[in-house]
């Protein structure tokens, strides 16, 4: 594959959750150095967009490699300003290539599940025009009047051998500017190839349990392929 790939990576300093957690240290890093640095270690990803608010964010990542940083304008500014606002902003400085978009809180993604999603991305153009990261959930599911979502109580079957559902991990989006468009301004196309990847690498660090998860993991092993020395203060 060539370097036809623009990675957005926007960061906001406010965290209602997790205070400051973007730029919270994870075993003596800043967190979103996890994520840009397999960003910018991929050789299909030309340029990272960090869009951000915060002067903090700006200072930690603008001397990593392949990275510029654009100001978030105040009007896409805030805690409920939908993720599809911000990209659209930031689509107008990416060029015509295609588009990862991911996000600080997923550093465990690691070098050889993103180069395979771009493979897959692309092998599946143009069948299907993006692409977005799920985890399988091998579990029983219920509605919330207590009807059985995925199975039957009557049978019990085993739970690995039930048919299994697919949680929007929130680690990976490939997509186009233009089927972004054609999708009314959406990361998620209207014919999107879901693409399964392994549940610890898929941690996304929403709260404060999150990140306790996080570190207790840096802290018993490296769950990176080749990244071992990350793991490390």
């Amino acid at each position: 594959m060539s370097k036809q790939f623009t990675a957005l990576l926007p960061m906001k300093g406010h965290s209602e959750r997790a205070p400051g957690k973007n730029i919270r240290p994870l075993a003596g890093r800043p967190l979103c150095l996890w994520i840009l640095e397999t960003l910018a270690d991929c050789g299909q990803v030309a340029e990272i967009l960090v869009n951000t608010d915060s002067e903090g964010i700006r200072e930690a990542v603008q001397s990593q490699p392949k990275t510029r940083v654009l100001d978030r304008p105040e009007e896409i500014c805030g805690d409920l300003v939908p993720m599809n606002d911000i990209i659209s902003h930031d689509l107008a400085f990416a060029g015509t290539g295609h588009i990862i978009q991911t996000h600080a809180t997923n550093p465990f993604l690691s070098p050889a599940t993103l180069e395979t999603a771009l493979a897959a991305y692309l092998e599946a153009l143009p069948e299907h025009d993006s692409l977005f990261t799920v985890t399988a959930r091998h579990s029983r599911f219920y509605w919330p009047d207590g009807r059985p979502a995925n199975h039957d109580p009557a049978e019990l079957l085993r739970t690995q051998d039930l048919t299994p559902l697919y949680e929007e991990n929130s680690c990976l989006y490939i997509f186009s500017p233009a089927s972004f468009q054609a999708a009314g301004s959406r990361r998620i196309g209207l014919r999107p190839l879901l693409f399964p990847m392994p549940k610890l690498e898929a941690l996304d660090i929403d709260d404060e349990e999150d990140f306790s998860l996080a570190e207790a993991l840096v802290a018993g092993r490296d769950i990176r392929p080749g990244r071992a020395e990350r793991g490390q203060p």
